[in-house]
């Protein structure tokens, strides 16, 4: 077999293939460069540069895009809006009844700050600050107030909550927007005493409303005597005056038992005594009143 036409490719020379080589890297690292050199704000955040060489930047960034050198800084977003912490703790009363109080409490870093929160506190600042000064604050001010108090002065010692908290969290550079109440709870002894006093309450109202009943109907029962006493005399003068008023009188009476029967369904018969009218007792009456 005749190898003398066959062709055998060019293999590129040992500088060549360093050339390439150098080329591959420097491509690589350009890429990562390109990838790792920009980084991104969003809405409602800020940013700061912790650098392998100076430690963390002063500067804190806004939202948008920002430009940092790879692998020498990295950056550390915070999120600087409002976000809610909902704690419980339990705290004895200045007349030593056990209460757990549930409060909301909206925080937020103070954007300016984030350097030193990050120096002191970290990332996760929340955890490590609110929890206990929140239950610090809440042991404090329970203390000033009954128990009571503490239902109706409700809006004072939310107040005064805030107050405190507001002053404590600024020492560590966050912002408290709201704190409120959102449950009171009390001892089964306490509960039980109240049910027991709002029974009393109405006890004594309805025995009150008793004593009141018994004094009007009194009243009616007098003043109904004194009309019957009132009738009664002016009845005995006027047979007095005219014994001719018990006549009709008795004419009246007569005239309503006749209505009646008229109008019942039954056939009945009576006599005039049965009737009260009697004309003839009546006729020899008016005789005797006139001699």
């Amino acid at each position: 077999m005749n190898f003398n036409n066959v062709r055998v490719p060019n293999v590129p020379s040992g500088g060549a293939a360093s050339t390439l080589i150098k080329v591959g890297i420097l491509g690589g690292l350009g890429i990562y460069g390109i990838a790792n050199s920009l980084y991104n704000v969003d809405g409602g955040h800020r940013a700061i540069v912790f650098n392998r060489i100076y430690g963390i930047k002063d500067k804190v960034y806004p939202e948008g895009t920002h430009f940092i050198i790879p692998w020498f800084e990295r950056p550390v977003i915070y999120d600087v809006r409002a976000r809610p912490h909902l704690v419980e703790s339990t705290s004895g009363s200045r007349d030593l009844q056990m209460v757990k109080i549930g409060l909301r409490v909206l925080t937020r870093p103070v954007p300016n700050e984030l350097p030193t929160i990050y120096r002191t506190l970290g990332e996760n600042y929340n955890e490590r600050v609110l929890p206990s000064i929140i239950h610090e604050t809440l042991k404090a001010v329970v203390a000033q107030y009954n128990a009571s108090q503490l239902i109706t002065q409700r809006e004072a010692v939310s107040r005064e909550i805030r107050k405190i908290l507001t002053d404590r969290a600024a020492n560590f550079n966050i912002a408290l927007d709201d704190v409120s109440i959102t449950s009171l709870t009390f001892g089964r002894e306490f509960t039980a005493a109240i049910e027991a006093k709002q029974v009393a309450a109405q006890e004594a109202e309805r025995a009150k409303f008793v004593v009141e009943k018994a004094e009007q109907d009194k009243k009616s029962a007098i003043i109904r005597a004194q009309g019957e006493a009132k009738s009664a005399q002016l009845i005995g003068q006027a047979i007095a005056n005219n014994p001719a008023f018990i006549t009709l009188r008795r004419i009246e009476a007569s005239r309503e038992i006749a209505h009646t029967i008229s109008n019942s369904g039954n056939k009945v018969f009576l006599s005039s005594d049965d009737l009260l009218l009697n004309l003839q007792q009546l006729m020899s009456d008016n005789a005797l009143a006139k001699k």
